[in-house]
């Protein structure tokens, strides 16, 4: 099977009719198999869904994201009653192993340091402070070295000054590529039976993805490297495209080929089974190609 992102970015109506989506444009009629769809992105406020599309895509586990007036993804569907959740399910969840919560988190701060190192060390920067406290993380990294090394991490990336929470193009860039990440992680997650909102170390009451928070954390260094390569001058739907596109992005995940969307699975499935005592460890290990130019921008945008 091969997964399909499909993005709205103009004034459309997307209705349903005989197991397909169909996109009206003013100028085109689109049909998409809802059984070949993963993720669809709303990224036009004047795009209209009726009730039996949106209906159906829950059906089928397909995963929607809406956006803004500002183009930033705000909200996504949810299903009310995963076909496998169950009460037996929840109530493992519910029970997970503090100790075994505390090691998953461990190796997945681990994970994202050494992509964070690994994307600068790529873009020739030098991660010698990275590397520094990246050696001083504990067991469920109990001294926040992973709020340390994004306090570096990112000025170095980009420019001296860089502050993740200041409104600017590539801030923007980042916050869409990471939602489309978490929006994949979670649609997994609601795959297994379980509940989004309970985490392994975010526990934000106003975050509904919690465990999604929590798992996606090694990936995001893939969406930096990839902004970081760009000059965005503002968030078109070009760059939007591309950001969704990198859901297709060639790498080596626990020592196989595969592409991001699938390793996105697979860690998800592996992690999971881990924090239920079905497997002894969740190893992730992530490898990335010498470059990231077959997604890159034709021009400065």
């Amino acid at each position: 099977m091969v997964w399909r992102s499909v993005v709205i970015t103009q004034h459309a109506k997307v209705s349903y009719s005989g197991r397909r989506i169909i996109v009206q444009t003013n100028q085109t009629v689109a049909e998409v198999p809802i059984d070949d769809i993963e993720v669809l992105l709303i990224s036009n406020t004047q795009a209209v869904l009726t009730a039996r599309a949106i209906s159906e895509l829950a059906r089928a586990a397909v995963k929607v994201i809406f956006s803004d007036e500002t183009g930033e993804p705000v909200c996504e569907t949810v299903d009310y009653l995963p076909n496998n959740r169950s009460m037996s399910v929840l109530q493992r969840q519910f029970e997970w192993d503090e100790a075994r919560k505390e090691l998953l988190w461990t190796w997945l701060v681990t994970a994202k340091v050494q992509m964070q190192i690994t994307v600068l060390q790529k873009r020739h920067i030098d991660a010698s402070d990275l590397d520094y406290e990246f050696r001083k993380i504990e067991i469920n990294d109990l001294s926040n070295r992973e709020a340390v090394v994004a306090r570096k991490y990112f000025p170095l990336l980009f420019e001296t000054g860089f502050e993740r929470r200041n409104f600017q193009p590539a801030n923007a860039a980042l916050n869409y590529g990471y939602s489309i990440l978490l929006s994949l992680v979670n649609r997994n997650i609601v795959a297994t039976g379980c509940l989004t909102q309970l985490g392994i170390h975010h526990h934000n009451d106003e975050n509904q993805f919690n465990l999604g928070s929590d798992l996606m954390e090694p990936f995001r260094p893939i969406i930096d490297w990839w902004v970081s390569e760009q000059e965005i001058k503002e968030l078109t739907p070009e760059v939007k495209i591309k950001l969704v596109d990198l859901l297709n992005l060639e790498l080596k995940f626990n020592g196989k080929n595969t592409i991001l969307r699938n390793a996105l699975k697979t860690h998800v499935t592996n992690c999971i089974n881990y924090l239920n005592g079905e497997r002894e460890t969740a190893k992730v290990e992530v490898e990335l190609g010498d470059e990231i130019s077959d997604y890159a921008l034709n021009r400065n945008v």
